[in-house]
């Protein structure tokens, strides 16, 4: 069930793989719609904040994109996934708390469960946007291999989703991928 409060326009739930650039979609899809209208959220961030209060860990420092969050990382899924089973929409309700801009992005959706959670919650103003990045160009990003991370299901759990409302190909060519993130512009701006 959705907390009471604001209820959105739109809903973007942003998916892929690890550096494929769901962040960074997220972010030029802000910078283009302004703060006032689009709100970016983390799901991870409501789990890493309770994580490292449980933990006695800096929640700070992992947030980041560092070695400090990278030691964590495994035991992180693991906790995370834990809390997941006993509350499938646990981290969903958190970040949607006190939300007031009319389009939410949420930049790290990574379950079914999370999808599910957000068409229950938000019905038809929900949309699913697979960003797609091909493996050389998310290695140029720094992605290696990691075992018992790329192969759980914060990686692959929506691997055979099914169809995806928008599909971002983000593998390094800037032209086309301004020419996708206009057409999701203008696609925000028709449900406003």
């Amino acid at each position: 069930m959705a907390p009471q409060g604001d209820v959105p326009r739109l809903v973007l739930l942003v998916s892929g793989k690890r550096k494929s650039g769901k962040d960074f979609v997220a972010e030029a899809l802000r910078s283009r719609l302004g703060a006032d209208l689009c709100a970016v959220l983390r799901l991870s961030s409501p789990l890493k904040e309770r994580y490292a209060q449980e933990h006695g860990l800096d929640f700070q420092r992992l947030l980041g994109a560092s070695v400090y969050k990278e030691a964590y990382r495994r035991d992180m899924i693991r906790w995370g996934e834990e809390k997941r089973q006993a509350d499938p929409g646990f981290f969903c309700r958190k970040v949607v708390e006190g939300v007031s801009q009319p389009v939410w992005l949420v930049s790290d959706t990574r379950r079914a469960s999370d999808i599910q959670w957000f068409r229950e919650a938000y019905g038809a103003v929900t949309q699913t946007v697979r960003v797609v990045a091909l493996e050389q160009s998310r290695q140029q990003r720094g992605w290696v291999f990691t075992a018992g991370v790329d192969d759980a299901e914060s990686e692959c759990g929506l691997d055979n989703f099914g169809a995806f409302d928008w599909v971002i190909e983000n593998h390094g060519d800037e032209r086309h991928l301004e020419e996708q993130l206009e057409d999701l512009v203008a696609f925000v701006h028709s449900r406003l």
